[in-house]
């Protein structure tokens, strides 16, 4: 594994902290967790920046919203009781099946 995908993953695990935090921000009106949130997202988007040095854009930007949003779902279901629906589990398959569509593209 280079370190770009290092720096991707870093930015995929920090972006889903930063997500997770959303609601405990109550609407950004509670500063330590507002802060911890936009941290986590500045911290995500500068280790996608180093990742798409080695990574392409496009495979990079893919992976890390996908990834990021299957697992907000997951943490969603799990941590805050919100209902997994087969329209979710729809929209999750077809978010997957696009990202691995555009790894099988390969790098050109």
């Amino acid at each position: 594994m280079t370190v770009s995908y290092v720096y991707l993953m870093v930015a995929i695990a920090v972006e889903i902290v930063a997500t997770s935090l959303m609601k405990s921000t109550e609407g950004f009106t509670r500063l330590w967790p507002t802060l911890a949130c936009l941290s986590g997202y500045a911290i995500s988007l500068v280790a996608l920046s180093q990742a798409v040095k080695g990574v392409p854009v496009g495979v990079a930007y893919a992976l890390w919203s996908a990834l990021g949003t299957a697992a907000i779902v997951a943490i969603g279901a799990v941590f805050l009781g919100e209902p997994i629906t087969p329209t979710k589990v729809a929209g999750i398959s077809l978010i997957i099946a696009g990202v691995v569509t555009l790894n099988l593209g390969g790098a050109h």
